[in-house]
């Protein structure tokens, strides 16, 4: 999955097309992240004992197609590639952003 939690994101498809928001959290196998601010659902909640009833937002889980990321450095948005890099003669891999023939460091 190439996108991970703590991104910036812009949400390409949906009711909040054209957000943006941080990845709050991510769920691998289903496909889908938590994006805050976007897709909010309204639960609500019945009285108790101690408490009064009360609704409560909370953003929903959206499917990762519909996300693209956000570039911190230029505010470009684009494809999530990788590439590997040598420091001290240690190879690593970094991600990197794809967008229009040219790629720009994520981190």
């Amino acid at each position: 999955m190439n996108i991970k939690t703590g991104d910036k994101v812009r949400v390409m498809a949906g009711k909040d097309k054209g957000k943006q928001g941080i990845v709050l959290q991510v769920f691998p196998k289903l496909e889908r992240a938590v994006v805050e601010g976007v897709n909010l659902m309204t639960k609500h909640l019945r009285k108790q004992a101690n408490r009064p009833g009360q609704k409560i937002e909370f953003p929903g889980p959206l499917h990762i197609s519909n996300l693209q990321i956000i570039s911190a450095k230029t505010g470009a948005t684009g494809r999530v590639g990788y590439k590997q890099i040598e420091k001290e003669g240690k190879k690593t891999k970094i991600r990197t952003i794809r967008f229009k023939g040219q790629s720009e460091d994520i981190e």
